[in-house]
């Protein structure tokens, strides 16, 4: 099914991978950062606080403006585009939460 991401959908991934190391709680000692790739053009982006600083967990926020399909009226994202996927970088690497949880692992 294809979807916009949002914010609750962010969680319901987090909750399926939970106890793993898919979220960020369960791979951050592995070196592991959260992040998004655009599956449609490879562009990679870490996940990332409104202040531009390096977020500890995925949030919509500062991603690239062409990613955005969704706004509130105060500009607060809502969702961005359904090729977007969320899991995170290591070593200049994007990994899939499955990917991530399988590396963690090790």
């Amino acid at each position: 099914m294809n979807h916009s991401m949002t914010s609750q959908y962010l969680t319901k991934e987090n909750l399926a991978y939970v106890g793993t190391g898919g979220v960020s709680a369960g791979n951050r000692t592995s070196g592991f950062i959260p992040a998004f790739c655009d599956t449609a053009t490879g562009q990679v982006e870490p996940s990332r606080l409104a202040d531009g600083r390096l977020a500890p967990m995925h949030l919509l926020v500062g991603l690239p403006a062409d990613w955005v399909v969704a706004r509130a009226e105060d500009n607060t994202v809502l969702a961005i585009k359904a090729t977007v996927v969320a899991g995170f970088l290591r070593a200049g690497v994007f990994y899939t939460r499955a990917q991530a949880a399988q590396a963690a692992m090790h």
